[in-house]
């Protein structure tokens, strides 16, 4: 292995890491704000794991250009996901009779 891919491997493990714990931390009523507002970071880093694709060569470059590419979108769709079901709060309701 390489001192490139042990680096680009190790920021990898480590960005895991942090956003796990800095997520777990966030109180239950902040979740749905903090998705909404993070749908740009989020594009930002399918952004990046795009263009590390261009550079990314043998198996396991690949293979972790597609697992962040899969999360990051992953995270995107989620976002506005919640968006939505939290914009949908804020709609009047639709008489039923």
């Amino acid at each position: 292995m390489n001192a490139l891919l042990f680096t680009d491997l190790s920021v990898f493990v480590l960005s895991l890491l942090l956003g796990f714990e800095v997520i777990g931390r966030v109180p239950t009523t902040l979740h749905t704000p903090l998705m909404s507002a993070a749908n740009a970071v989020h594009g930002i880093v399918l952004a990046g794991a795009l263009l590390i694709a261009l550079t990314a060569d043998g198996v396991l470059g690949y293979a972790l250009v597609f697992v962040t590419a899969a999360f990051a979108a992953m995270n995107v769709v989620g976002g506005y996901v919640v968006t939505d079901r939290m914009l949908e709060m804020f709609r009047p309701r639709k008489d039923t009779r």
